[in-house]
């Protein structure tokens, strides 16, 4: 049996591997040269690198002749989960989505996007960290004195480096490092920039947002965080049981 994981979290990574143990035969459809490294890709599971668009997505599906698909991407990879939601409708594929549970986050400030609590964090006196990712780096800015106050930490690729410059944030305040970081690593990062605000997603506990929070307490950085998108799915044991169950 075939199974496409679109495995572009850390999650996405085990499922797909636990799934080729159980004896389905998997392709790991990830988007970067980067996300497939993390990849051991040997018997049952195969990783397929490159973006897809809804087409591209309904061509592979078709061609595939997958008995399930999973959506293990980011909670906040809006489009994609979209795009492939449509394309398993359009080739009558099975699909589910696997979704990390949502973080308790007393104390911090939260919006509904990331320009809302740019804003918000830059009106604030001191310097932001903004742990969000390179694509949407030019959300912040319009921030007052940016290329002074803002320090991005991205994943360390060139393509990271390009935007962040891109935008006129200067090479020293590019962080450029692979999480989740641990609670040390985060205080480290904080006190090293005289951070005082942290904008940040709700990654969950895979995505390290727990750390984030306690090592923003005890630096005393205000929190702002985007909410996630609305979105329903299965927690990571209940796709597994369920293809567990597919598979005997």
């Amino acid at each position: 049996m075939k199974l496409l994981v679109f495995a572009g979290t850390t999650e996405g990574r085990e499922l797909a591997e636990a799934a080729a143990r159980l004896g389905w035969d998997v392709t790991a459809s990830v988007a970067t040269e980067y996300g497939a490294g993390f990849f051991a890709p040997a018997g049952h599971l195969q990783v397929r690198e490159g973006r897809l668009d809804e087409g591209q997505m309904e061509k592979l599906l078709a061609e595939g002749n997958f008995a399930l698909v999973v959506d293990a991407t980011h909670p906040y990879a809006v489009e994609v989960s979209r795009n492939l939601r449509a394309a398993a409708k359009a080739a009558g594929a099975p699909y589910l989505r696997l979704l990390r549970p949502e973080s308790e986050a007393p104390g911090c400030l939260f919006f509904d996007t990331l320009p809302e609590a740019a804003r918000a964090a830059g009106a604030r006196p001191g310097n932001i960290l903004a742990a969000t990712g390179a694509n949407q780096i030019a959300a912040y800015a319009g921030i007052p004195d940016f290329a002074a106050r803002v320090y991005a930490r991205v994943l360390p690729t060139e393509e990271s480096r390009a935007r962040c410059l891109a935008a006129g944030l200067p090479e020293e305040h590019i962080i450029a490092a692979m999480g989740p970081f641990g609670v040390e690593q985060n205080v480290r990062d904080l006190k090293t920039h005289e951070i005082a605000s942290l904008v940040t997603k709700d990654g969950g506990a895979a995505g390290g947002f727990p750390e984030k929070l306690e090592a923003a307490g005890r630096c005393g950085a205000a929190v702002f965080v985007v909410r996630r998108p609305r979105d329903e799915g299965l927690s990571y044991d209940e796709v597994l049981e369920i293809i567990r169950r597919k598979r005997a």
